[in-house]
């Protein structure tokens, strides 16, 4: 069966550079982005495992799946210049709506979450589910077992399920979190998990759903 081509916007930040190396290391073909293409390559040879780098507007135009790792003040901006190249694609939003300097407290945009914000700004001529609110970067970029599940959220359940199995490959748990409106709940926690990180002076606190869950029907 042949992979999906990827595409990591913003992939020379923390999270996007962590996503793209466990998702290369599966054999998935990936390429980051950035908004300066020397600067994507760079950050794709760095990372080695067959990883390429380009300018956001190339990698994602080649591109089946599209994921989208910029800060919130980033994400309006970033969506806009990719939204005529996304058409017709599966594009994942893992935006956080963190305000500094108060990130430990919840701040949701007026349209609800990000990823109804992201809806608004990409239209309905692209597939948008969200994920991977509330792993560690720092985590994810080790060759470790992060123990955190990944919630994704969307309206398209098929779609849905494709990101539950990137994460999946990626050594994590995905697991399916209902439409798209729910990802309000995993944003949030984002910011409570960096209260708990603090409070408790974790090493970057994720989530764990209990219980014998068993897998949806297909």
């Amino acid at each position: 069966m042949t992979l999906p081509a990827i595409a990591v916007v913003g992939g020379t930040g923390n999270l996007g550079a962590a996503i793209a190396w466990r998702l290369a290391r599966a054999g998935y073909p990936v390429t980051i982005g950035s908004r300066s293409a020397e600067s994507a390559e760079k950050a794709a040879a760095e990372l080695g495992h067959g990883l390429r780098g380009g300018a956001n507007v190339d990698v994602v135009a080649h591109a089946d799946i599209v994921i989208v790792t910029v800060p919130f003040a980033a994400q309006e901006t970033t969506l806009r210049d990719i939204a005529p190249h996304v058409v017709g694609k599966l594009v994942v939003d893992t935006t956080v709506p963190l305000v500094p300097p108060k990130v430990m407290r919840v701040q949701l945009p007026d349209e609800g979450s990000a990823a109804q914000k992201a809806q608004a700004v990409l239209g309905e001529g692209v597939t948008l589910v969200s994920a991977f609110h509330n792993v560690a970067a720092h985590k994810l970029a080790k060759d470790i077992d992060v123990g955190c599940d990944v919630l994704v959220f969307g309206d398209d359940k098929d779609a849905r399920g494709r990101i539950v199995a990137l994460a999946d490959a990626m050594g994590l748990r995905g697991l399916h979190g209902g439409a798209l409106v729910n990802s309000a709940a995993a944003e949030a926690l984002t910011s409570i998990l960096i209260f708990m990180n603090k409070t408790y002076k974790v090493d970057g606190a994720g989530i764990r759903i209990t219980g014998d869950l068993i897998p949806p029907e297909a």
